[in-house]
């Protein structure tokens, strides 16, 4: 077993593809030397039985993890050298949640589109807790109307129900012999694949080996980043290379400043980090751990970190208990803890232990816990504990039965924590580019990403046609330093192989948009997206300039310039054209038409044009809250970047507000959700008056009062009419590729912006934000 694990890793590095084993793998001293982990078990003294025991009588679980964007190379390795006949993903049964059964029960019941839409978006979580009448009140819908009274009970019925079966997230099984005399195989809906139709937890039961070949977003940026450092500044790093106890990096985890790095970039992380003040690698894993439902739900937070700040003393009933819980005073944060304490407090056997620790497995939501409750309180009385104190480990240790991790799994994602914040803090340029390279992946947007990467002195510079890869890369500062360029995948629209094409014709440069598309190819459709994307900036072309220069490009060369060369040709053509004076967009529509085309903007943040009426009507700017006083009484408006509702938190809401002078954290209450429901489900722009709440460097917002603030974007897109040259307009709209936008108002993620020279009022310009349930 460890054999096949460490081939498939031998594999990965031959291709230069970054891998990391994690979980109990990090236990294994057989798995630190072949190179499938990089953290070393005995510089952590790791529990060994938390990897493999005699009693457990099964191969050990070893989970590694690969690029995302190139886990597909080691997946038909495993196709290729053991044959589709002997290897297969395993399956993974997909249950109902509940806006899938609203829209699954409501298309069955007959229901309008929009109506299905409208309580599906209404509903926060998975379970039957959302489906309260509050949530529907202000959709405007009668709940005594039968058919919709049935809908919803139907779908609370589906909720856990099977829905259908789908591959797993890369467990992999292969057999000695035929996989088809053992369980059958189909084809799965992704090309070039083929599962099993067995889960996970029936491979379990009948003892067949599964490898986890799982895919990881930050690997993919960390190799990225290594490459670009090693072409730019010639160094070369890896995962073990890296240089350790740097105090820089200490320092800005500590402020907080963790937009990007891996695991400690959630709002919950960033409000830890100041609190924790990690200066070494073993506070990292605690870091890892801690901000989990499992520590949070057995309350075991506070209690470490007022030991931790020396606000609460430290004492251990027994030597025994020392030796368990002295690296977290005396707090049981791992399941390997929880394991030692039952066996070295409760006299569990080792076997016992191992129950125990399965119960405890993530996902299992405290399923079985409880059965070992009385045992292990009574079997700690029996050795002279004091019950309550025996009664306490039992409630920290049942909070793993939600969500907790193993020490070895917390100790392989710090590596990799502190890996990316080494890269964050050293060498900023580069992470920044690599993230984008690296999207969809982590929790902000790449607007937020290089945001970030400027308030670290970056210089960022746009997409252009004669400058940019498909990738973002890296050029040479004006400094000395190094600046970020935007790639060409940031354009909305812009498919990857017509950037191939553009890139392919590029040559010396283009000298404007008629010589791009004769030498190129390229689409006008493509050509129109890359204008509006303001991408023929070194051609002294704006956007509306190379839109209208676009719409004039003859569908096909004329008979009577067919025998011209290139430029003569062009030169033909472009005399035709009547030369217009297009009027200047404003700066707001500017940084609207940035939005809709590339999700970010290097002009201006949306609200620098709202900051006047905002501060009019008392609202503060984000960075004016480090200087005001806990519990002051604040009013703030934000976009809306981000939504958490974890299961630990009891339904409270947690949204994370930007504007152009910084980010605030705001904290929403049950009862204020309930009465605010629409509005913090639905506004991107977001008022909030409520008090401040400061500790140390970590500032939040508790809610009293939300409003939707979202048609104060609008203006921003507002054209003057009697600016616009009557011919002008005509002309535009005599055009044939020319349409006037709907009268509605868009998503401007999944729909195009509106055209230049037609600005509706009615457009939102801004993207929405990214929620986690």
């Amino acid at each position: 077993y460890f054999l096949t694990v460490a081939d498939l890793v031998r594999f990965a590095r031959s291709r230069d593809i970054l891998c990391q084993g994690r979980g109990s793998a990090a236990n294994s001293a057989v798995c630190y030397c072949l190179g499938i982990t990089a953290v070393d078990p005995a510089r952590l003294n790791l529990l060994f039985e938390r990897f493999v025991s005699s009693e457990r009588n099964e191969p050990p679980d070893i989970d590694v993890d690969f690029e995302h964007a190139r886990r597909e190379e080691v997946i038909q390795y495993i196709y290729e050298k053991y044959g589709r006949d002997r290897a297969g993903l395993a399956a993974t049964v997909v249950c109902y949640r509940s806006r899938g059964a609203i829209r699954d029960a409501g298309k069955a019941m007959g229901l309008s589109a929009d109506t299905i839409t409208s309580l599906a978006g209404s509903i926060w979580g998975w379970g039957k807790d959302g489906f309260k009448d509050s949530a529907f009140d202000a959709l405007g819908l009668d709940l005594a109307e039968p058919r919709l009274c049935q809908t919803l009970e139907l779908a609370q019925e589906l909720i856990g129900f099977p829905r259908h079966l789908s591959q797993h997230v890369g467990g992999f099984v292969m057999t000695r012999g035929p996989l088809c005399e053992v369980v059958p195989i189909e084809n799965a809906a992704m090309p070039d694949r083929t599962v099993i139709e067995w889960d996970k937890d029936d491979l379990d039961a009948l003892g067949i080996l599964k490898v986890d070949v799982l895919a990881l977003g930050m690997l993919t940026c960390l190799k990225k980043g290594f490459d670009l450092i090693a072409i730019h500044l010639g160094q070369s790093y890896e995962l073990a290379t890296v240089p350790a106890r740097d105090k820089a990096v200490y320092d800005m985890l500590c402020a907080g400043d963790s937009i990007g790095v891996f695991q400690v970039e959630s709002r919950a992380q960033m409000s830890m980090l100041p609190r924790l003040k990690p200066r070494d690698f073993y506070d990292l894993v605690i870091e890892v751990a801690i901000v989990r439902p499992g520590p949070i739900q057995g309350d075991m937070v506070h209690p470490y970190l007022r030991r931790r700040n020396g606000e609460e003393k430290v004492d251990f009933p027994s030597e025994d208990l020392r030796e368990v819980l002295g690296k977290t005073l005396g707090v049981p944060l791992f399941q390997e803890q929880a394991m030692q304490v039952a066996i070295v407090g409760a006299g569990f056997t080792p076997a016992e232990a191992d129950q125990l620790r399965r119960a405890m497995a993530t996902f299992k939501h405290g399923g079985q816990i409880h059965k070992f409750g009385e045992k292990l309180v009574n079997g700690m009385v029996e050795r002279g504990y004091d019950k309550d104190f025996a009664e306490r480990c039992f409630h920290q240790i049942e909070g793993f039965g939600t969500y907790g991790f193993p020490e070895s799994h917390a100790a392989s994602f710090a590596l990799l924590v502190y890996v990316s914040a080494w890269m964050k803090c050293h060498h900023p340029a580069v992470f920044a580019c690599a993230l984008l390279n690296s999207q969809p992946m982590g929790f902000y947007a790449p607007a937020q990403i290089v945001r970030d990467a400027r308030e670290h002195e970056v210089e960022v510079r746009p997409v252009d046609v004669n400058h940019s890869l498909w990738d973002c890369t890296i050029e040479p500062g004006e400094a000395g330093g190094l600046a970020l360029r935007l790639g060409l995948r940031q354009v909305r629209s812009l498919a990857e192989g017509e950037a191939a094409l553009l890139l392919a014709g590029r040559g010396n440069g283009y000298p404007d948009p008629l010589v791009l598309w004769r030498r190129s190819g390229v689409k006008p459709a493509s050509l129109e997206a890359l204008a509006r994307a303001d991408a023929f900036g070194s051609l002294g072309l704006g956007r509306r300039e190379a839109l209208w220069a676009i719409k004039g490009l003859p569908l096909a060369p004329l008979p009577l310039f067919a025998a011209m060369g290139e430029e003569e040709r062009g030169a033909e053509e472009r005399g035709a054209e009547p030369a217009v004076a297009l009027p200047r967009m404003s700066d707001g529509e500017e940084v609207v038409a940035d939005y809709a085309s590339l999700r970010l903007s290097l002009k201006a943040h949306p609200l620098s044009f709202l900051r006047r009426e905002l501060a009019q009507e008392g609202r503060v700017p984000a960075a004016q809250l480090a200087d005001m006083a806990d519990g002051q009484t604040v009013d703030l408006a934000g976009l809306v970047l981000v939504r958490q509702r974890p299961g630990s938190a009891k339904g409270v809401i947690f949204a994370t507000l930007e504007d152009e002078t910084g980010v605030a954290n705001v904290i929403v209450w049950p009862d204020r959700f309930e009465r605010y429901r629409p509005v913090v489900l639905g506004a991107r722009l977001l008022g909030v008056r409520g008090k401040l709440q400061k500790e140390g460097l970590v500032i939040h917002i508790v809610a009293d009062h939300l409003s939707d603030l979202t048609e104060r974007l609008l203006v921003l897109t507002a054209a003057d009419k009697d600016q616009v040259p009557r011919s002008v307009e005509a002309a535009m709209a005599r055009a044939d590729e020319v349409k006037r936008p709907p009268r509605t108002l868009p998503n401007l993620r999944d729909t195009q912006p509106p055209q230049p020279l037609r600005h509706p009022r009615n457009v939102n310009p801004l993207p929405r934000s990214r929620d986690f349930r």
